[in-house]
Protein backbone atom coordinates (compact mmCIF):
# COMPACT_ATOMS: atom_id res chain seq x y z
CA UNK A 1 0.00 0.00 0.00
CA UNK A 2 1.26 3.43 -0.58
CA UNK A 3 2.33 5.01 1.98
CA UNK A 4 4.95 7.90 3.54
CA UNK A 5 6.56 7.73 7.00
CA UNK A 6 6.67 10.57 9.08
CA UNK A 7 10.18 10.54 10.46
CA UNK A 8 13.52 12.55 10.90
CA UNK A 9 15.42 9.86 11.91
CA UNK A 10 18.31 8.32 10.11
CA UNK A 11 18.10 4.74 8.63
CA UNK A 12 20.77 4.26 6.14
CA UNK A 13 23.78 2.41 6.50
CA UNK A 14 25.70 4.63 7.41
CA UNK A 15 23.61 5.19 10.27
CA UNK A 16 24.03 1.44 11.10
CA UNK A 17 27.83 1.93 10.15
CA UNK A 18 27.83 4.70 12.68
CA UNK A 19 26.11 2.42 15.49
CA UNK A 20 29.24 -0.58 15.48
CA UNK A 21 31.88 2.36 15.62
CA UNK A 22 31.49 2.76 19.87
CA UNK A 23 30.49 1.55 22.58
CA UNK A 24 27.31 3.43 23.83
CA UNK A 25 26.52 3.95 27.45
CA UNK A 26 22.71 3.00 26.68
CA UNK A 27 20.40 1.14 23.96
CA UNK A 28 16.91 1.75 23.76
CA UNK A 29 14.84 -0.85 21.82
CA UNK A 30 12.13 0.42 20.11
CA UNK A 31 11.40 4.19 19.18
CA UNK A 32 8.11 4.49 20.47
CA UNK A 33 6.70 6.92 22.68
CA UNK A 34 8.07 5.52 26.10
CA UNK A 35 11.26 4.40 24.32
CA UNK A 36 11.96 8.36 23.00
CA UNK A 37 10.93 9.53 26.57
CA UNK A 38 13.64 7.03 28.03
CA UNK A 39 16.45 8.31 25.47
CA UNK A 40 15.50 12.02 25.91
CA UNK A 41 15.95 11.58 29.95
CA UNK A 42 19.05 9.27 29.30
CA UNK A 43 20.85 11.63 27.48
CA UNK A 44 19.67 14.84 29.58
CA UNK A 45 22.02 12.51 31.87
CA UNK A 46 24.96 12.90 30.06
CA UNK A 47 24.84 9.43 29.01
CA UNK A 48 25.25 8.48 24.77
CA UNK A 49 22.53 7.21 23.85
CA UNK A 50 20.97 5.19 20.58
CA UNK A 51 17.52 4.48 19.96
CA UNK A 52 16.92 1.47 17.76
CA UNK A 53 13.35 1.40 15.77
CA UNK A 54 12.39 -1.69 14.04
CA UNK A 55 9.91 -0.02 11.85
CA UNK A 56 10.25 2.94 8.88
CA UNK A 57 9.09 5.65 11.06
CA UNK A 58 9.51 6.07 14.69
CA UNK A 59 6.19 6.38 17.31
CA UNK A 60 5.87 2.60 18.05
CA UNK A 61 1.88 2.75 18.59
CA UNK A 62 1.88 6.97 18.37
CA UNK A 63 2.40 7.25 15.22
CA UNK A 64 1.06 8.68 12.35
CA UNK A 65 1.30 7.80 8.56
CA UNK A 66 0.02 8.73 5.30
CA UNK A 67 -2.26 5.46 4.04
CA UNK A 68 -4.44 7.08 1.57
CA UNK A 69 -2.37 9.60 -0.69
CA UNK A 70 -3.46 13.36 1.29
CA UNK A 71 -4.91 11.32 4.61
CA UNK A 72 -2.53 11.35 7.51
CA UNK A 73 -3.80 8.88 9.93
CA UNK A 74 -3.35 8.63 13.97
CA UNK A 75 -2.61 4.79 12.71
CA UNK A 76 -3.09 3.10 16.52
CA UNK A 77 -3.53 5.72 19.39
CA UNK A 78 -5.41 8.72 18.62
CA UNK A 79 -6.09 10.59 21.40
CA UNK A 80 -4.08 12.77 23.83
CA UNK A 81 -4.59 13.56 27.63
CA UNK A 82 -2.31 10.85 29.65
CA UNK A 83 1.04 12.68 28.51
CA UNK A 84 2.53 13.22 31.70
CA UNK A 85 2.47 16.80 32.44
CA UNK A 86 6.54 16.73 34.22
CA UNK A 87 7.47 15.30 30.10
CA UNK A 88 5.71 17.78 28.29
CA UNK A 89 7.52 20.61 30.42
CA UNK A 90 10.88 19.22 31.18
CA UNK A 91 10.91 18.16 27.61
CA UNK A 92 9.73 21.63 26.10
CA UNK A 93 7.66 19.32 23.98
CA UNK A 94 5.47 22.76 22.84
CA UNK A 95 8.69 23.75 21.76
CA UNK A 96 9.15 20.80 19.55
CA UNK A 97 6.13 20.97 17.62
CA UNK A 98 3.31 19.74 19.57
CA UNK A 99 0.38 21.35 19.53
CA UNK A 100 -2.42 20.35 20.80
CA UNK A 101 -6.36 20.46 19.96
CA UNK A 102 -8.94 20.70 22.97
CA UNK A 103 -12.08 18.85 22.09
CA UNK A 104 -15.94 20.50 23.47
CA UNK A 105 -18.08 18.48 23.39
CA UNK A 106 -15.34 15.65 24.07
CA UNK A 107 -18.45 13.07 23.73
CA UNK A 108 -21.35 12.53 21.42
CA UNK A 109 -23.92 9.09 21.92
CA UNK A 110 -26.75 9.13 19.70
CA UNK A 111 -29.33 6.73 20.07
CA UNK A 112 -31.49 4.91 17.66
CA UNK A 113 -35.02 6.59 19.08
CA UNK A 114 -33.81 9.87 18.06
CA UNK A 115 -32.28 11.53 21.46
CA UNK A 116 -28.53 12.09 21.97
CA UNK A 117 -26.55 12.88 24.60
CA UNK A 118 -23.49 15.58 24.51
CA UNK A 119 -20.84 15.51 27.27
CA UNK A 120 -17.95 17.78 27.74
CA UNK A 121 -16.06 20.61 29.83
CA UNK A 122 -18.82 22.93 30.21
CA UNK A 123 -21.04 21.98 33.33
CA UNK A 124 -23.92 23.89 32.13
CA UNK A 125 -24.08 22.22 28.74
CA UNK A 126 -23.68 18.59 30.71
CA UNK A 127 -26.49 19.64 33.00
CA UNK A 128 -28.88 20.46 30.11
CA UNK A 129 -27.90 17.75 28.09
CA UNK A 130 -28.50 14.70 31.20
CA UNK A 131 -31.82 16.14 31.85
CA UNK A 132 -33.26 15.46 29.07
CA UNK A 133 -32.56 11.76 30.31
CA UNK A 134 -32.39 12.21 34.49
CA UNK A 135 -32.86 15.10 36.44
CA UNK A 136 -31.49 13.24 39.32
CA UNK A 137 -28.54 12.40 37.00
CA UNK A 138 -27.83 15.84 35.88
CA UNK A 139 -27.35 16.77 39.79
CA UNK A 140 -25.09 13.80 40.19
CA UNK A 141 -22.68 14.15 37.90
CA UNK A 142 -20.99 16.95 38.96
CA UNK A 143 -20.55 14.93 42.58
CA UNK A 144 -19.19 11.91 40.11
CA UNK A 145 -16.39 13.77 38.35
CA UNK A 146 -15.10 16.05 41.67
CA UNK A 147 -15.29 12.43 43.63
CA UNK A 148 -13.16 11.13 40.43
CA UNK A 149 -10.66 14.13 40.35
CA UNK A 150 -10.05 13.66 43.62
CA UNK A 151 -9.24 9.92 43.47
CA UNK A 152 -7.01 11.22 40.19
CA UNK A 153 -5.06 13.77 42.78
CA UNK A 154 -4.47 10.79 44.64
CA UNK A 155 -3.15 8.91 42.26
CA UNK A 156 -0.97 11.26 40.67
CA UNK A 157 1.87 10.99 42.68
CA UNK A 158 2.40 7.22 42.47
CA UNK A 159 2.64 7.71 38.34
CA UNK A 160 5.59 9.53 38.25
CA UNK A 161 8.12 7.28 40.03
CA UNK A 162 8.62 4.08 40.43
CA UNK A 163 7.04 1.53 42.94
CA UNK A 164 8.95 1.19 46.02
CA UNK A 165 10.21 -2.54 45.25
CA UNK A 166 12.24 -4.66 47.62
CA UNK A 167 16.26 -4.60 46.37
CA UNK A 168 16.28 -7.90 43.95
CA UNK A 169 20.25 -7.94 45.06
CA UNK A 170 19.59 -8.34 48.87
CA UNK A 171 22.13 -11.00 49.39
CA UNK A 172 24.88 -9.07 47.00
CA UNK A 173 24.15 -5.43 47.58
CA UNK A 174 26.36 -3.24 49.55
CA UNK A 175 24.92 -2.44 53.47
CA UNK A 176 24.35 1.02 52.34
CA UNK A 177 22.49 0.16 49.14
CA UNK A 178 20.04 -2.05 51.78
CA UNK A 179 19.66 0.95 53.68
CA UNK A 180 19.21 3.33 51.20
CA UNK A 181 16.43 0.77 49.59
CA UNK A 182 14.79 0.67 52.85
CA UNK A 183 14.65 3.98 53.54
CA UNK A 184 13.61 4.90 50.12
CA UNK A 185 10.38 2.76 50.54
CA UNK A 186 9.51 4.02 53.72
CA UNK A 187 9.12 7.47 52.46
CA UNK A 188 7.37 6.25 49.85
CA UNK A 189 4.47 4.59 52.00
CA UNK A 190 4.87 7.49 54.33
CA UNK A 191 3.94 9.87 51.51
CA UNK A 192 0.71 7.57 50.79
CA UNK A 193 0.01 7.22 54.43
CA UNK A 194 -0.04 10.98 54.85
CA UNK A 195 -2.16 11.29 51.21
CA UNK A 196 -4.52 8.78 52.58
CA UNK A 197 -5.36 10.61 55.41
CA UNK A 198 -5.96 13.53 53.63
CA UNK A 199 -8.46 12.14 51.83
CA UNK A 200 -10.87 10.93 54.51
CA UNK A 201 -11.93 7.45 55.44
CA UNK A 202 -14.95 7.46 53.42
CA UNK A 203 -13.37 9.07 50.10
CA UNK A 204 -10.59 5.84 50.80
CA UNK A 205 -13.09 3.39 51.23
CA UNK A 206 -15.21 4.80 47.68
CA UNK A 207 -11.84 4.79 46.42
CA UNK A 208 -11.20 0.71 47.12
CA UNK A 209 -14.70 0.04 46.02
CA UNK A 210 -13.73 2.02 42.43
CA UNK A 211 -10.89 -0.42 42.13
CA UNK A 212 -12.36 -3.58 43.18
CA UNK A 213 -15.50 -3.42 41.64
CA UNK A 214 -17.34 -4.01 38.26
CA UNK A 215 -17.95 -0.35 36.42
CA UNK A 216 -21.30 -1.56 35.83
CA UNK A 217 -21.66 -1.69 40.07
CA UNK A 218 -19.78 1.68 40.23
CA UNK A 219 -22.09 3.47 37.86
CA UNK A 220 -25.56 1.88 38.57
CA UNK A 221 -24.59 2.94 42.19
CA UNK A 222 -24.34 7.01 40.92
CA UNK A 223 -27.39 7.02 37.58
CA UNK A 224 -30.10 5.63 36.79
CA UNK A 225 -30.13 6.69 32.98
CA UNK A 226 -28.92 4.31 30.31
CA UNK A 227 -27.30 5.90 27.87
CA UNK A 228 -25.32 8.31 30.33
CA UNK A 229 -24.19 5.07 32.20
CA UNK A 230 -23.14 3.39 28.36
CA UNK A 231 -21.53 6.11 27.31
CA UNK A 232 -19.12 7.09 30.88
CA UNK A 233 -18.55 2.97 30.96
CA UNK A 234 -17.17 2.72 27.60
CA UNK A 235 -13.94 4.16 29.38
CA UNK A 236 -14.03 1.05 31.47
CA UNK A 237 -13.65 -1.22 28.97
CA UNK A 238 -11.52 0.24 26.11
CA UNK A 239 -9.20 -1.50 25.04
CA UNK A 240 -9.24 -5.01 27.37
CA UNK A 241 -10.92 -8.05 27.01
CA UNK A 242 -13.31 -7.46 29.88
CA UNK A 243 -16.97 -6.60 29.87
CA UNK A 244 -18.65 -4.08 32.10
CA UNK A 245 -19.46 -6.58 34.86
CA UNK A 246 -15.62 -7.62 34.84
CA UNK A 247 -14.67 -6.86 38.39
CA UNK A 248 -11.71 -3.89 38.65
CA UNK A 249 -12.68 -2.77 35.40
CA UNK A 250 -13.94 0.44 37.55
CA UNK A 251 -9.80 0.96 37.70
CA UNK A 252 -9.54 0.90 34.26
CA UNK A 253 -12.56 4.13 33.87
CA UNK A 254 -10.14 5.70 36.33
CA UNK A 255 -7.15 5.28 34.25
CA UNK A 256 -8.59 6.96 30.77
CA UNK A 257 -9.70 10.54 32.68
CA UNK A 258 -6.40 10.83 35.14
CA UNK A 259 -5.07 12.63 32.60
CA UNK A 260 -5.18 16.28 31.43
CA UNK A 261 -4.77 19.16 28.80
CA UNK A 262 -2.98 22.15 29.37
CA UNK A 263 -3.57 22.21 32.86
CA UNK A 264 -7.71 21.26 32.65
CA UNK A 265 -8.48 17.75 34.04
CA UNK A 266 -10.14 15.01 32.20
CA UNK A 267 -10.00 16.42 28.94
CA UNK A 268 -8.72 14.88 26.04
CA UNK A 269 -7.27 16.33 22.75
CA UNK A 270 -6.09 15.70 19.42
CA UNK A 271 -2.67 16.37 18.26
CA UNK A 272 -1.84 18.74 15.19
CA UNK A 273 -0.59 16.40 12.84
CA UNK A 274 -1.66 13.49 14.25
CA UNK A 275 0.11 11.29 17.06
CA UNK A 276 2.95 10.85 15.84
CA UNK A 277 3.64 14.22 16.13
CA UNK A 278 3.60 13.62 20.13
CA UNK A 279 6.35 10.77 19.07
CA UNK A 280 8.36 13.23 16.95
CA UNK A 281 8.69 16.34 19.24
CA UNK A 282 10.01 13.54 21.87
CA UNK A 283 12.35 12.64 19.36
CA UNK A 284 13.39 15.99 18.46
CA UNK A 285 13.99 16.60 22.33
CA UNK A 286 15.67 13.71 22.59
CA UNK A 287 18.02 14.14 19.68
CA UNK A 288 18.79 17.75 21.15
CA UNK A 289 19.93 15.85 24.37
CA UNK A 290 22.42 14.25 21.91
CA UNK A 291 20.33 11.11 21.77
CA UNK A 292 21.04 8.87 17.67
CA UNK A 293 17.39 7.62 16.63
CA UNK A 294 17.51 4.86 13.73
CA UNK A 295 14.74 3.30 11.99
CA UNK A 296 14.81 0.15 10.18
CA UNK A 297 17.34 -1.10 12.62
CA UNK A 298 15.48 -4.48 13.82
CA UNK A 299 17.18 -6.15 16.81
CA UNK A 300 17.25 -10.09 17.10
CA UNK A 301 18.98 -10.76 20.10
CA UNK A 302 20.80 -9.18 23.26
CA UNK A 303 23.94 -10.08 23.73
CA UNK A 304 24.75 -11.84 27.13
CA UNK A 305 28.46 -12.25 28.78
CA UNK A 306 29.42 -14.94 30.71
CA UNK A 307 28.36 -13.51 34.05
CA UNK A 308 25.21 -12.87 32.72
CA UNK A 309 25.24 -9.00 32.29
CA UNK A 310 24.07 -7.21 29.26
CA UNK A 311 26.67 -6.43 26.59
CA UNK A 312 25.15 -5.39 23.53
CA UNK A 313 22.82 -6.48 20.75
CA UNK A 314 22.32 -8.14 17.96
CA UNK A 315 21.09 -6.43 14.59
CA UNK A 316 18.70 -8.54 12.14
CA UNK A 317 21.20 -7.48 9.58
CA UNK A 318 23.91 -9.57 11.43
CA UNK A 319 25.57 -6.35 12.47
CA UNK A 320 26.20 -6.05 16.58
CA UNK A 321 25.90 -2.81 19.02
CA UNK A 322 27.68 -2.94 22.04
CA UNK A 323 27.32 -1.55 25.51
CA UNK A 324 26.73 -2.47 29.06
CA UNK A 325 22.73 -1.13 29.30
CA UNK A 326 19.49 -1.72 27.51
CA UNK A 327 16.05 -0.28 27.83
CA UNK A 328 13.63 -2.23 26.24
CA UNK A 329 10.89 -0.40 25.20
CA UNK A 330 9.03 -3.69 23.98
CA UNK A 331 6.87 -5.62 25.50
CA UNK A 332 7.68 -8.19 28.62
CA UNK A 333 6.94 -10.92 26.15
CA UNK A 334 8.98 -9.68 23.21
CA UNK A 335 11.63 -8.77 25.67
CA UNK A 336 12.20 -12.03 27.68
CA UNK A 337 10.98 -14.92 25.35
CA UNK A 338 12.39 -13.57 21.99
CA UNK A 339 15.34 -11.04 22.42
CA UNK A 340 17.06 -12.68 25.48
CA UNK A 341 18.93 -15.61 24.69
CA UNK A 342 17.28 -19.10 25.66
CA UNK A 343 18.03 -20.47 29.53
CA UNK A 344 19.71 -17.40 30.66
CA UNK A 345 16.71 -16.17 32.66
CA UNK A 346 15.31 -17.73 35.98
CA UNK A 347 12.77 -20.32 35.02
CA UNK A 348 9.88 -19.06 37.50
CA UNK A 349 10.69 -15.93 35.84
CA UNK A 350 10.19 -16.89 32.53
CA UNK A 351 7.01 -18.72 33.46
CA UNK A 352 5.58 -15.55 34.97
CA UNK A 353 5.96 -13.28 31.89
CA UNK A 354 5.06 -16.03 29.50
CA UNK A 355 1.51 -16.80 31.52
CA UNK A 356 0.58 -13.04 32.09
CA UNK A 357 -2.64 -12.21 30.21
CA UNK A 358 -1.29 -10.02 26.42
CA UNK A 359 -5.44 -11.15 25.36
CA UNK A 360 -7.09 -8.27 23.28
CA UNK A 361 -10.21 -7.63 21.97
CA UNK A 362 -9.32 -4.56 19.69
CA UNK A 363 -9.50 -3.72 16.48
CA UNK A 364 -8.67 0.12 14.67
CA UNK A 365 -9.91 1.11 11.19
CA UNK A 366 -8.79 4.32 9.62
CA UNK A 367 -10.57 5.71 7.24
CA UNK A 368 -10.54 8.28 4.50
CA UNK A 369 -14.03 9.96 3.80
CA UNK A 370 -15.69 12.34 1.37
CA UNK A 371 -18.27 13.89 3.59
CA UNK A 372 -18.80 14.32 7.30
CA UNK A 373 -20.83 11.51 8.79
CA UNK A 374 -24.41 13.05 9.13
CA UNK A 375 -26.57 11.63 12.28
CA UNK A 376 -30.39 11.49 11.93
CA UNK A 377 -30.80 12.04 15.85
CA UNK A 378 -29.42 15.54 14.98
CA UNK A 379 -32.02 16.41 12.04
CA UNK A 380 -29.44 18.24 10.54
CA UNK A 381 -28.44 18.06 6.25
CA UNK A 382 -25.66 20.29 6.12
CA UNK A 383 -22.00 19.27 5.43
CA UNK A 384 -20.54 21.62 8.19
CA UNK A 385 -19.13 20.16 11.35
CA UNK A 386 -21.19 20.52 14.37
CA UNK A 387 -20.61 19.93 17.81
CA UNK A 388 -21.83 15.86 17.60
CA UNK A 389 -18.62 15.76 15.24
CA UNK A 390 -15.85 16.97 17.54
CA UNK A 391 -15.90 14.78 20.10
CA UNK A 392 -15.40 10.90 20.46
CA UNK A 393 -18.68 9.29 19.01
CA UNK A 394 -20.20 6.37 20.58
CA UNK A 395 -21.74 3.79 18.33
CA UNK A 396 -23.61 0.72 19.28
CA UNK A 397 -23.63 1.04 23.30
CA UNK A 398 -26.67 2.82 24.09
CA UNK A 399 -26.75 0.72 27.22
CA UNK A 400 -24.21 -0.98 29.28
CA UNK A 401 -26.17 -4.35 28.76
CA UNK A 402 -25.35 -3.69 24.69
CA UNK A 403 -21.71 -3.71 25.97
CA UNK A 404 -22.03 -6.69 28.57
CA UNK A 405 -23.64 -8.67 25.08
CA UNK A 406 -21.01 -7.30 22.56
CA UNK A 407 -18.01 -8.76 25.14
CA UNK A 408 -20.01 -12.66 25.61
CA UNK A 409 -19.26 -12.93 21.71
CA UNK A 410 -15.62 -12.27 21.89
CA UNK A 411 -15.67 -14.73 25.09
CA UNK A 412 -17.79 -17.47 22.77
CA UNK A 413 -14.86 -16.94 20.24
CA UNK A 414 -17.05 -14.46 17.63
CA UNK A 415 -16.43 -11.06 16.52
CA UNK A 416 -19.11 -8.35 18.43
CA UNK A 417 -22.49 -9.10 16.43
CA UNK A 418 -22.85 -5.28 16.92
CA UNK A 419 -19.69 -3.87 18.03
CA UNK A 420 -18.82 -1.18 20.51
CA UNK A 421 -17.30 1.66 18.24
CA UNK A 422 -15.94 4.52 19.52
CA UNK A 423 -15.42 7.41 16.36
CA UNK A 424 -13.24 10.34 16.38
CA UNK A 425 -13.18 13.26 12.92
CA UNK A 426 -9.65 14.56 14.27
CA UNK A 427 -9.71 16.45 10.71
CA UNK A 428 -12.68 18.53 11.76
CA UNK A 429 -10.05 20.31 14.14
CA UNK A 430 -7.17 19.51 12.61
CA UNK A 431 -6.87 20.89 9.03
CA UNK A 432 -2.95 19.20 8.15
CA UNK A 433 -4.32 15.81 8.09
CA UNK A 434 -7.01 15.84 5.14
CA UNK A 435 -7.73 17.51 1.85
CA UNK A 436 -10.59 20.50 1.84
CA UNK A 437 -13.82 18.86 2.33
CA UNK A 438 -12.34 15.80 3.13
CA UNK A 439 -12.06 13.94 6.64
CA UNK A 440 -9.85 11.56 8.31
CA UNK A 441 -12.09 9.09 10.71
CA UNK A 442 -10.96 6.86 13.56
CA UNK A 443 -12.98 3.55 14.30
CA UNK A 444 -11.35 1.87 17.68
CA UNK A 445 -13.34 -1.18 17.72
CA UNK A 446 -14.76 -4.13 20.69
CA UNK A 447 -14.53 -6.98 20.57
CA UNK A 448 -12.54 -8.72 17.85
CA UNK A 449 -10.51 -12.10 19.35
CA UNK A 450 -7.54 -12.33 18.52
CA UNK A 451 -8.29 -16.16 16.26
CA UNK A 452 -12.19 -16.02 16.06
CA UNK A 453 -13.60 -19.23 15.79
CA UNK A 454 -15.54 -18.55 12.55
CA UNK A 455 -13.11 -17.61 10.27
CA UNK A 456 -9.42 -16.13 10.57
CA UNK A 457 -8.26 -12.48 10.15
CA UNK A 458 -5.75 -13.71 7.15
CA UNK A 459 -8.73 -14.37 4.75
CA UNK A 460 -9.34 -10.39 2.70
CA UNK A 461 -13.69 -11.85 2.81
CA UNK A 462 -13.66 -12.27 6.71
CA UNK A 463 -11.55 -8.82 6.95
CA UNK A 464 -14.07 -7.34 4.53
CA UNK A 465 -17.06 -8.74 5.77
CA UNK A 466 -16.54 -7.66 9.56
CA UNK A 467 -15.19 -3.90 8.40
CA UNK A 468 -18.66 -3.64 6.22
CA UNK A 469 -20.58 -4.96 9.67
CA UNK A 470 -19.28 -2.35 11.66
CA UNK A 471 -19.68 0.65 8.67
CA UNK A 472 -23.38 -1.14 8.15
CA UNK A 473 -23.68 -0.22 12.14
CA UNK A 474 -22.35 3.28 11.38
CA UNK A 475 -25.33 3.47 8.55
CA UNK A 476 -27.91 3.00 11.02
CA UNK A 477 -26.92 6.21 13.15
CA UNK A 478 -25.54 7.53 10.01
CA UNK A 479 -27.47 6.78 6.90
CA UNK A 480 -25.07 7.25 3.63
CA UNK A 481 -22.01 6.65 5.75
CA UNK A 482 -20.91 3.28 4.02
CA UNK A 483 -21.08 5.61 0.55
CA UNK A 484 -18.97 8.50 2.13
CA UNK A 485 -15.87 6.20 2.56
CA UNK A 486 -12.84 6.41 0.61
CA UNK A 487 -10.26 4.06 1.50
CA UNK A 488 -9.37 2.35 4.85
CA UNK A 489 -6.75 0.31 7.06
CA UNK A 490 -7.96 -2.13 9.61
CA UNK A 491 -5.52 -3.53 11.83
CA UNK A 492 -6.90 -6.35 13.72
CA UNK A 493 -5.24 -8.03 16.84
CA UNK A 494 -2.70 -10.31 14.67
CA UNK A 495 -1.68 -7.07 12.74
CA UNK A 496 -1.16 -4.94 16.02
CA UNK A 497 0.97 -7.70 17.20
CA UNK A 498 2.84 -7.94 13.51
CA UNK A 499 2.84 -3.98 12.43
CA UNK A 500 3.19 -2.55 15.83
CA UNK A 501 4.71 -5.29 17.93
CA UNK A 502 1.73 -5.39 20.87
CA UNK A 503 1.98 -9.13 21.82
CA UNK A 504 -1.30 -10.20 21.33
CA UNK A 505 -2.62 -7.08 19.97
CA UNK A 506 -3.08 -5.57 23.43
CA UNK A 507 -2.31 -1.77 23.48
CA UNK A 508 -1.34 -1.89 26.56
CA UNK A 509 1.86 -4.09 26.66
CA UNK A 510 -0.45 -6.56 28.91
CA UNK A 511 -3.32 -6.57 30.59
CA UNK A 512 -4.26 -3.80 33.52
CA UNK A 513 -6.46 -6.12 35.46
CA UNK A 514 -5.74 -5.80 39.50
CA UNK A 515 -3.41 -8.52 39.43
CA UNK A 516 -0.88 -6.39 37.05
CA UNK A 517 -0.97 -3.04 38.51
CA UNK A 518 1.91 -1.17 40.54
CA UNK A 519 3.97 -3.83 42.78
CA UNK A 520 2.33 -6.78 40.91
CA UNK A 521 3.15 -5.10 36.86
CA UNK A 522 4.87 -6.79 34.82
CA UNK A 523 4.88 -9.30 37.29
CA UNK A 524 5.63 -9.36 40.81
CA UNK A 525 9.45 -8.61 42.40
CA UNK A 526 10.11 -6.69 39.12
CA UNK A 527 8.35 -3.56 39.03
CA UNK A 528 11.13 -1.12 39.16
CA UNK A 529 11.99 -1.23 35.62
CA UNK A 530 15.27 -3.58 36.48
CA UNK A 531 15.23 -6.97 35.31
CA UNK A 532 17.11 -10.18 36.68
CA UNK A 533 19.64 -9.33 33.73
CA UNK A 534 22.39 -6.58 35.29
CA UNK A 535 22.09 -3.71 32.48
CA UNK A 536 18.62 -4.77 31.09
CA UNK A 537 15.68 -2.31 31.77
CA UNK A 538 12.13 -1.74 30.52
CA UNK A 539 10.57 0.86 29.52
CA UNK A 540 7.10 0.18 27.33
CA UNK A 541 3.70 0.27 28.90
CA UNK A 542 3.82 -3.39 30.39
CA UNK A 543 5.79 -1.50 33.49
CA UNK A 544 3.86 0.59 35.75
CA UNK A 545 2.12 2.99 35.33
CA UNK A 546 1.14 0.76 32.56
CA UNK A 547 -0.90 1.72 28.68
CA UNK A 548 -1.55 4.65 27.19
CA UNK A 549 0.54 7.72 25.57
CA UNK A 550 1.69 8.45 29.10
CA UNK A 551 5.24 8.54 29.46
CA UNK A 552 5.63 7.57 32.65
CA UNK A 553 7.45 3.99 32.40
CA UNK A 554 9.98 5.66 30.07
CA UNK A 555 11.18 8.64 32.35
CA UNK A 556 10.79 6.44 35.40
CA UNK A 557 13.02 3.76 33.79
CA UNK A 558 15.20 6.17 33.11
CA UNK A 559 15.39 7.37 36.17
CA UNK A 560 16.43 4.27 37.75
CA UNK A 561 18.94 3.21 35.19
CA UNK A 562 20.41 6.68 35.83
CA UNK A 563 20.58 6.22 39.22
CA UNK A 564 22.20 2.81 39.36
CA UNK A 565 25.15 4.85 37.26
CA UNK A 566 25.26 8.00 39.36
CA UNK A 567 24.41 9.84 37.09
CA UNK A 568 22.64 13.20 38.13
CA UNK A 569 19.36 13.90 36.39
CA UNK A 570 19.26 17.28 34.15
Amino acid sequence: MWRRSFSSSSSSAGATSALKDKKWDALVIGGGHNGLTAAAYLARGGLSVAVLERRHVIGGAAVTEELVPGFKFSRCSYLQSLLRPSIIKELELARHGMKLLKRSPSSFTPCLDGKYLLLGPNKDLNNSEISKFSKQDADAYPRYENQLEKFCEFMDPLLDSAPPESLQCESSCSVGDRIKNKMHNSMFWARCLRQAATLGQKDMVDFMDLLLSPASKVLNNWFESDVLKATLATDAVIGTTGSVHTPGSGYVLLHHVMGETDGEHGIWSYVEGGMGSVSLAIGNAAKEAGAHIVTCAEVQQLLINDSGTVNGVLLADGSQVHTSMVLSNATPYKTFKELVPDNVLPEDFINAIKYSDYSSGTTKINLAVDKLPQFKCCKLSHPDAGPQHVGTIHIGSESMEEIHSACQDAVNGLPSRRPVIEMTIPSVLDNTISPPGKHVINLFIQYTPYSPSDGHWGDPVYRESFAQKCFTLIDEYAPGFSSSIIGYDMLTPPDLEREIGLTGGNIFHGAMGLDSLFLMRPIKGWSNYRTPLHGLYLCGSGTHPGGGVMGAPGRNAARVALEDVNKPLK
